[in-house]
């Protein structure tokens, strides 16, 4: 997690200050009273927290929490752009969604019918506010994912989550993926100039296709998978397992990594 900084607020009040003060040292301002114009920063003020709800424009991280409600399923679609998002299991129940998002990029929730709809948008914050998101699922309802990065980075651990579909994308940044024991449709990811690491629990039979540009680079544990064809691999279990998770991990000038993670292994 970033560092936090001073609200933008003080940060003008200490720079306007300062150099009012510096120029009028060097008499390179003419004697002016301001003491007419104090009433000017209050309404200022005021202002600020009337429309932003806060005294300046924030960049550290802010925690949050929607509570579980009566829905079935779940979707969330996160658009980060350059801010990293590592995403995970909730430990506690009674919660839909929980963790930290950067200053004024809280999660929209609407509800249609049983399903809840999440969004969370780089774009509603102030550019300079950088804060990474993390954000915990619910594991007792099946979810849609949509997590798409430009130069951030996407972490995501999927085990404990039933899983219906997740697209993952990201641009320049890495993805870093467990995939989740419990699949419907299947769950995709893609960088254009990142790395994709895939890792599978032991135990979790997995089919994964491979789809790697002529500049990329495939890393294949042959240890825990078998190539079934030219871009496509599985666990040495697959044959014999009642049920089949579905996978797809592509790069045009990463690198792809398919591996296996022992269980408890972050």
């Amino acid at each position: 997690m970033r560092t936090e900084r001073p609200p933008y607020v003080l940060i003008a009040l200490l720079l306007g200050s300062g150099g009012y003060l510096l120029l009028r040292n060097f008499r390179l301002l003419p004697e002016v009273d301001l003491t007419p114009y104090a009433p000017l920063l209050l309404v200022l003020l005021g202002a600020q927290l009337l429309l932003q709800g806060d005294l300046g424009i924030s960049w550290a991280a802010q925690t949050f929490g929607v509570t579980r409600g009566t829905v079935r399923a779940a979707s969330l679609e996160a658009y980060s752009g350059e801010l990293d998002i590592k995403l995970r299991a909730l430990r506690r129940e009674g919660r839909l969604i929980a963790g930290s998002y950067t200053a004024r990029s809280r999660p929209d929730l609407a509800v249609r019918g049983e399903t809840a709809y999440l969004t969370m948008q780089r774009g509603r914050t102030w550019l300079f506010s950088i804060a990474d998101w993390e954000v915990g699922l619910a594991r007792d309802l099946p979810w849609n994912l949509l997590l798409s990065a430009f130069l951030g980075e996407i972490e995501a651990d999927l085990r404990g989550i039933p899983i219906n579909r997740a697209e993952l994308g990201s641009g320049f940044g890495d993805i870093r993926l467990v995939l989740p024991e419990l699949v419907g449709q299947g769950v995709r990811a893609f960088s254009t100039f990142g790395s994709v690491t895939a890792a599978v629990p032991e135990g979790c039979a997995v089919i994964v296709r491979v789809r790697s540009k002529p500049f990329a680079r495939v890393q294949i544990d042959e240890r825990h998978f078998v190539r079934l064809a030219d871009d496509l691999y599985a666990t040495l279990n697959h044959a014999e397992a009642e049920r089949l998770t579905y996978a797809e991990i592509g790069s045009r000038f990463g690198t792809l990594r398919l591996l296996s993670v022992a269980a408890g292994q972050v």
